[in-house]
């Protein structure tokens, strides 16, 4: 039976069966708006409305969030209703749908989306992806391997929170040409790439879409590609965190691969 990949974004909430062998959906997704406020309660029910449409047609879920997930927890709450600080997510979700649930960070859902059937395929070495949209999002990965929660995004540049700066929602409050945009990316980009030498740079989120207008305006060292799976790698990755999940022998210990995304069953 295939796996319900849900991803909670700050404006949707949609979701899809996903072949988690070949990295795709199997229905088309099925999308409700992101309750405002989006507290607890309303986030729940808006998930349950969407497993609703696809009923009987899985039997694991993984739900990502706009968060720090650590062990089923959501311990930061930058883009979503202060009733998520602490919230006992996976336990939450599990319960009110009635299957096992696995819940990470929607950076790291689409890394690992990415890692495993798209642009950081058969990628060896560190490898980044960055997420330009209402904030910057980031997922490293080791030979394949998922480091959670990392928030490059939040990292100090010039004086300011990076992400305030170079995301895709600065660009279009500045109304900044793409030119100045990718200088700001440029220095950003260079900044990360100075503390960490990354193999590869995988640029997703909305604007990933338009990779042609600012990637050919960024000049460093470290190879920039543009993410393939677009608007679905959280569903994709989410599936299959929670495939690795309910592979995991339990009881056991978490490793560094499903640290993120703890299942609740």
């Amino acid at each position: 039976m295939a796996i319900l990949g849900i991803d909670i974004g700050g404006s949707g909430v949609k979701g899809a069966p996903v072949d988690t062998a070949r990295g795709e959906l199997l229905a088309e997704r099925y999308r409700v708006p992101t309750p405002q406020p989006s507290d607890v309660t309303s986030v729940v029910e808006a998930v349950a409305e969407v497993a609703a449409q696809f009923e009987g047609q899985f039997d694991r879920v993984g739900i990502t969030f706009p968060g720090v997930v650590v062990d089923g927890v959501t311990r930061s709450a930058a883009n979503v209703d202060k009733s998520w600080l602490d919230a006992p997510a996976a336990q939450l979700f599990t319960e009110r749908l009635g299957q096992p649930v696995s819940v990470l960070n929607d950076a790291d859902a689409a890394g690992v989306a990415e890692v495993a059937f798209g642009a950081g395929r058969d990628q060896a070495g560190l490898i980044m992806m960055l997420t330009f949209g209402t904030g910057i999002g980031s997922a490293l990965f080791l030979d394949g391997t998922l480091i959670p929660n990392t928030e490059f995004g939040h990292l100090e540049l010039d004086g300011h929170d990076a992400e305030t700066r170079a995301s895709d929602r600065a660009r279009e409050q500045d109304d900044m040409s793409w030119e100045k945009w990718a200088g700001r990316v440029r220095r950003y980009l260079s900044h990360v790439e100075m503390l960490l030498s990354p193999r590869l740079f995988i640029i997703g989120g909305g604007v990933s879409k338009k990779s042609d207008r600012f990637l050919p305006l960024i000049d460093i060292r470290t190879p920039m590609v543009p993410a393939t799976l677009l608007n679905n790698a959280g569903i994709i990755g989410a599936a299959r965190v929670a495939e690795i999940d309910g592979n995991r022998p339990a009881p056991g210990g978490v490793t560094p691969h499903e640290a993120g995304a703890t299942v609740a069953s």
